[in-house]
């Protein structure tokens, strides 16, 4: 039996094969990726493909699960060696690759197959507090016994140095002298979720 498509179903069938599609890595509760998740459901141009772990027990693969998204696991031995990330990359047909609260390093050879396409998120204004070991509280508690008066996030590419990539945007917020790293990691968060979707977005959306 032959259908015929109408124009606009054909119209909404090209836009759905013509999606570009991000692959999300992420290594623990997620509230990142379900943000991007969330934004891009309904999205013309762009959508999330997969969420993979290095944590089998992360709860960003359930959460993720749950909102109808293809995971996968791979372990710290198996996300080191590029050709495992490459082959799910290539296999799911990703564009883009975003780093939500992921902590192993890229291997060198994912970042050439996706030169300035792999974003990064990371919990502090860039060039300050990043590097090896600088990520989640080790960032926030690091912030407030350097007495910073100012902290925020950095969004950039991803190269072969940890957090040295070029970068995107930046968003700042105000650190007080009594603020404690729990209260600057709630500040931080505030700005990731404001923040972090509309700027994947038109960094995606600029490239088409």
């Amino acid at each position: 039996m032959n259908f015929l498509l109408l124009e606009s179903d054909q119209s909404s069938y090209l836009c759905r094969m013509n999606k570009q599609r991000i692959g999300i890595f992420a290594s623990g509760t997620g509230s990142n990726a379900v943000n991007l998740i969330n934004y891009f459901s309904d999205h013309q141009s762009i959508e999330v493909a997969f969420v993979l772990s290095n944590k089998e027990t992360a709860k960003v693969l359930t959460s993720a699960q749950e909102m109808g998204i293809k995971t996968y696991f791979l372990d710290n031995s198996k996300v080191a060696e590029a050709e495992n990330l490459i082959k799910v990359c290539k296999d799911e047909r990703v564009n883009w690759i975003m780093l939500a609260g992921y902590l192993r390093k890229i291997p060198p050879g994912l970042i050439q197959v996706y030169p300035d396409r792999i974003i990064n998120l990371h919990p502090a204004l860039l060039p300050k507090f990043g590097g090896k070991g600088m990520y989640g509280m080790n960032v926030h508690q690091a912030v407030v016994e350097a007495k910073e008066k100012v902290t925020g996030i950095t969004i950039h590419f991803v190269n072969e140095e940890f957090d040295k990539g070029e970068i995107i945007e930046q968003f700042s917020c105000d650190v007080h002298p009594d603020d404690t790293a729990e209260e600057v990691a709630a500040k931080i968060h505030e700005l990731e979720q404001k923040n972090v979707p509309t700027v994947v977005e038109k960094t995606i959306l600029r490239t088409l």
